[in-house]
């Protein structure tokens, strides 16, 4: 644990990595202080009511679905786009919900997620070398000395452009938009033309069957029909930004970043004394942590104990990203490692960082692999006796072509069709919605498996 006293600044001590240079010194302070100014984007209990979830999630009593662009970006801002990633990330909710038999708890990457770490500070190109593109809320994506110049001032276009993404999402989770009636349809729209309608079928059937029934008993006007609960998050990595959005609690006299609901710390910068580790130990949001290939077990353990002091159910998820050939291999030291250690935590398979490969001039993700490394992720926790919480997934609500295979069979020739993405590839619509049938076909079948094997204990545990 970590007995050093904490305040929304106290990261500034710390080293830091993954920080832009700012030529503009009394800019950024500016900024900050503008931004500082400004009211919350979200409120802390509605963190509080997210953390509840995800403590459900970490004891098999519901399943976290996260899902939404690489990067936002400015330019690709449009209630239409803001519209169909929420909509698919209700359709694979839906079908999630009937297929493990759990709540879901859905999650967007979205409003807020502006920045993105880099492998290199510098990018070249035609002998020509200039400042990496870390995301639109740094600097911008053109391959000009002018784009990448970090500018403080689009910390404050960002947080507009969340401002008015969340009054969206809001108007779309409490307006009728997301009534489970509506959100079914669509769902029946996918499996009629989708390769792999009859496989989808029986359950699309089921959930039709249950709606009617509803309807039958006269619950269908039930607030938890015609609405739901929807939550953002972004990888805490512009720290100036964060600091300057974080808010004192009125009722608990807690800090809590009020940028989004969830934060979480990437893969590039959890070193325990760091400064991305410093600022997220103090916030009293719900917090998330990439756990990638390289990580240490005793480590692990140690940042649990760091973020997450007092062992609360729903602080801290684990991401795991290992990519689809590492699972079997990095996973279940780490999953033992935090077990033994009694760490009460939530895992989550992020199944698409790991999984990345470059065709020609475009990086891309299989389907298959995909698929293999979430399956492989509920086998590691099968194995270990832990729970396995559910799925961290870059996905859009476009028929983008960037992601290789599914069940139209997107194939190399395929990605320039429609390649939209500006950083990393993204399950389209189709896909996501594949892989949340797919995913339900699991979740019922360990869920059937689990209730076997509990029904054949019982004659021997009455036996003794």
């Amino acid at each position: 644990m970590d007995s050093r006293a904490w305040h929304p600044g106290s990261w500034r001590d710390m080293p830091i990595r993954q920080v832009p240079e700012y030529p503009d010194a009394a800019g950024l302070e500016a900024a900050e202080r503008r931004i500082a100014a400004w009211p919350p984007l979200v409120f802390a209990g509605e963190a509080r009511r997210l953390q509840a979830g995800l403590a459900a999630a970490g004891e098999g009593k519901a399943f976290v679905l996260q899902g939404g662009d690489c990067a936002e970006s400015f330019s690709d801002f449009t209630a239409n786009i803001i519209r169909d990633t929420f909509r698919v990330l209700l359709q694979m909710a839906v079908v999630l919900t009937f297929g493990g038999g759990l709540p879901v708890v859905k999650l967007g990457r979205m409003a807020g997620q502006f920045a993105k770490p880099r492998s290199s500070d510098t990018e070249t190109r035609d002998g020509q070398t200039l400042p990496s593109y870390r995301g639109d809320i740094v600097n911008g994506p053109d391959f000009t000395r002018e784009a990448r110049v970090p500018d403080p001032s689009r910390m404050e276009f960002a947080y507009m452009q969340s401002a008015a993404t969340l009054n969206l999402l809001r108007a779309f989770a409490t307006g009728g938009y997301a009534d489970l009636h509506q959100v079914h349809r669509w769902n029946l729209g996918f499996v009629a033309r989708s390769p792999l309608a009859s496989r989808y079928a029986d359950l699309a059937h089921r959930i039709d069957e249950t709606l009617s029934f509803m309807g039958a008993c006269g619950m269908s006007d039930l607030p938890q029909v015609r609405e739901t609960e929807f939550y953002t998050s972004h990888e805490a990595l512009l720290l100036p930004y964060e600091q300057a959005l974080t808010r004192v609690d009125s009722t608990t006299g807690d800090s809590y970043a009020c940028s989004a609901h969830f934060l979480w710390i990437g893969d590039r910068t959890r070193q325990p004394d760091g400064a991305h580790v410093e600022f997220l130990r103090g916030v009293k949001n719900p917090i998330g942590l990439k756990v990638g290939p390289s990580t240490d077990a005793g480590e692990l353990v140690r940042l649990t104990e760091i973020l997450n002091p007092a062992n609360t159910g729903g602080r801290l998820t684990l991401i795991s990203r290992m990519g689809a050939g590492m699972v079997e291999e990095k996973l279940p030291p780490l999953l033992r490692a935090v077990s033994r250690a009694g760490r009460n935590v939530t895992w989550l398979c992020d199944p698409m960082h790991g999984n990345t490969t470059t065709v020609g001039a475009y990086k891309t993700r299989s389907f298959d692999a995909v698929l293999a490394e979430v399956r492989r992720f509920f086998d590691a926790h099968a194995a270990e006796g832990t729970q396995p919480g559910g799925v961290h997934v870059e996905m859009t609500g476009q028929e983008v072509t960037e992601c290789l295979g599914g069940a139209h069979r997107l194939s190399e020739s395929d990605l320039a069709l429609r390649y939209q993405t500006f950083c990393d590839p993204r399950l389209n619509a189709e896909q996501s919605l594949e892989l949340a049938f797919l995913l339900a076909e699991e979740l019922k079948e360990r869920r059937g498996a689990a209730a076997s094997g509990a029904a054949a204990s019982q004659p021997a545990q009455a036996a003794q």
